[in-house]
């Protein structure tokens, strides 16, 4: 599911909002859980999962094609953890 049908179905759902209104909504949502991560917070949705940021170290890597060393920096990088209901439902229990 991409946002546009994620925004379409709740608008679908709840025929008292404006898909303006929901579009609105869900945009909210998502710069929220954005701007929160890259404070470095954790975001939690019951049920779902958690959204975190890992640190990933700098480190000498390689690159595939000609096989010589690079340099890679440190970066960091986003991490879900799905709920414990989010993946029950997934294995069908």
């Amino acid at each position: 599911m991409i946002r546009s049908e994620l925004i379409q179905k709740i608008a679908d759902e709840n025929p008292h909002l404006f898909q303006r209104d929901v579009e609105r909504i869900v945009n909210t949502i998502f710069d929220e859980i954005t701007e929160a991560m890259s404070r470095g917070d954790r975001v939690e949705l019951r049920g779902f999962g958690a959204f975190s940021v890992k640190q990933r170290d700098a480190r000498t890597g390689r690159n595939p094609r000609t096989g010589e060393s690079v340099d890679v920096d440190e970066k960091h990088v986003p991490f879900f953890k799905t709920g414990k209901l989010l993946r029950d439902r997934l294995n069908g229990k």
